[in-house]
């Protein structure tokens, strides 16, 4: 069982270029980016599913082991990034798959509900990743606590020790960034 202690040991060891690190890091996280890939497959529709959840880590994986200049905190900041990686790809998958913009058909969303909404189909992922982008040009920390949770699957308190805050400000946050989305979105949907 890892301990966050040797997944961030591990993580500043490859920070410093340490590239036998990263192949003793893997093993250690590879269950938890499956978790985060499982979640994040879990709101694409599965009808059209192009993507599956095995390759949705492995592509991850490519990208993280490309991110020359980052200097890993901890295992929290590591699953943080992982997760806006996997977010990426899927927004990408899904507009590759569905290249016509979102019209009147999108069905309106409520973010409380995120669970049930496993089978969201791609265009509403693009038009959430859409109302999330112009999220976190006026409020970044707003756009990271939705991103972690809904796009992510965190927890509260995950969600907290990522972005190093209190659970009380991560819930204050995800409730005004939900009025705000919803508004957002139906304003585009108009």
């Amino acid at each position: 069982m890892q301990s966050p202690s040797d997944v961030t040991e591990l993580l500043i060891a490859w920070s410093n270029g340490e590239q036998a690190a990263l192949e003793d890091l893997m093993p250690l996280v590879y269950n938890e980016l499956r978790r985060l890939a499982r979640h994040y497959m879990g709101r694409e529709s599965n009808a059209n599913q192009t993507l599956q959840t095995t390759a949705l880590i492995h592509e991850a994986y490519l990208r993280l082991i490309d991110q020359k200049r980052v200097q890993w905190q901890n295992r929290a900041h590591f699953f943080g990034v992982s997760a806006q990686l996997m977010r990426r790809i899927l927004v990408d998958t899904a507009r590759k798959r569905h290249a016509e913009r979102r019209g009147g058909t999108a069905e309106r969303l409520s973010l409380d509900d995120a669970p049930a909404l496993a089978h969201m189909p791609a265009r509403e992922v693009v038009a959430v990743d859409e109302a999330l982008t112009a999220l976190a040009a006026l409020d970044p920390q707003k756009s990271r606590v939705v991103e972690l949770r809904f796009f992510g699957g965190l927890s509260v308190e995950e969600t907290a020790e990522v972005l190093n805050l209190s659970p009380a400000t991560v819930m204050r946050e995800w409730k005004r960034a939900q009025a705000w989305l919803y508004a957002e979105i139906s304003r585009n949907d108009a």
